[in-house]
């Protein structure tokens, strides 16, 4: 795994902050979380943070970002069956960008938005994994950076995000005409959140509003154009299911796995190990094991076609950026030998 920052600052960093580090399962916890999260193969290119990630089938893509020298626009594909990396073609138009998003749709990968050394960006661009290569498409309306996307029946949803203010409004993006249609709006401005599909519905949660961070929860039904509040995701209620909530963060990832989907990594008051699986049935949310790589923000996480979920890259604090690939087990035991 390359790690890359200055090794003093790494050092002092570890001193602060390494009393704090727990292993995935403390052997004194009287309470053994499920999971167990695999290291795989190193991601390709430069370590990095605020990337972006689409899968499409088997093969996971990961590209852009910022290498503590540069932003970058290099993307690299990962096949989960074989495990291993390989450099896909980089469009030299396509902007190095930090913060963008990114989804998939009718076997086609799709990039935008983020900021670059200046501004930010509204551009978008598709790539095409027969072609090995990339178009760009119709920009999206409104320009801005830490958004979220996900793709529903192969239309893509973009929004939320920062562009000067804190933004709320949404956008579908349909392949087959190239043009992005106004959606509801999101019921709450925020960025930095995380996304995700479960039985083809949206749902959006995390992040920040001004320093503040966010506990809303909402679902979007592109059927009928709407959002429906969830559960919020901290202590709130005064039932007992939500007695162990501490899911509010920025910055972190989500992924999807046989049905249910999973929160993890980002920062709120420090940096987050800790792993959350929602079951969107009965609309709740139980702790998993931790994350076992190091604790990190700004990370990247995606989903194959056969339901396999994936972790890589992301930043520690201003001391470390990280290359490690995970692959979590949900319903393995916890095992540190892997």
């Amino acid at each position: 795994m390359k790690i890359v920052r200055n090794l003093l600052l790494i050092a002092l960093f570890t001193l602060a902050v390494g009393t704090s580090f727990i292993s995935c399962k403390d052997k004194d916890d009287p309470v053994d979380l499920i999971g167990n999260w695999l290291e795989l193969a190193d991601f390709g290119g430069d370590a990095r943070h605020e990337a972006v990630a689409f899968s499409i089938g088997e093969i996971g893509y990961v590209g852009t970002g910022y290498n503590g020298d540069e932003r970058l626009n290099d993307f690299w594909a990962y096949d989960a069956d074989r495990n291993n990396w390989t450099a896909i073609a980089t469009d030299t138009a396509l902007k190095p960008r930090t913060g963008a998003v990114a989804f998939s749709a009718g076997g086609k990968g799709y990039v935008g938005t983020g900021r670059d050394n200046q501004n930010e960006l509204k551009d978008f661009w598709s790539y095409d994994p027969d072609l090995n290569k990339w178009t760009r498409i119709a920009d999206i309306p409104v320009d801005r950076y830490g958004a979220v996307a996900f793709s529903i029946s192969n239309i893509g949803y973009v929004g939320t995000g920062y562009n000067g203010s804190t933004l709320l409004d949404f956008y579908a993006y349909d392949p087959s005409v190239n043009l992005w249609i106004a959606k509801a709006n999101y019921p709450s401005k925020v960025r930095e959140a995380v996304a995700f599909v479960l039985d083809n519905k949206g749902y959006v949660c995390t992040g920040e509003k001004n320093g503040t961070p966010i506990d809303d929860f909402y679902m979007y039904d592109p059927a009928t154009d709407t959002w429906l509040g969830k559960r919020r995701i901290d202590k709130v209620s005064d039932e007992s299911y939500d007695d162990d909530y501490n899911i509010i963060r920025q910055k972190a990832v989500a992924f999807t796995i046989g049905g249910k989907a999973y929160v993890t990594t980002g920062d709120y008051s420090g940096l987050k190990s800790d792993v959350w699986e929602y079951d969107p049935v009965n609309d709740l949310w139980t702790e998993k094991s931790i994350f076992e790589g190091q604790p990190r923000n700004n990370a990247v996480a995606f989903s194959t076609a056969s339901g396999r979920g994936f972790v890589t890259t992301g930043v520690n604090g201003s001391a470390a950026f990280y290359d490690d690939l995970f692959e979590f087990k949900p319903l393995d035991d916890f095992n540190e030998d892997d």
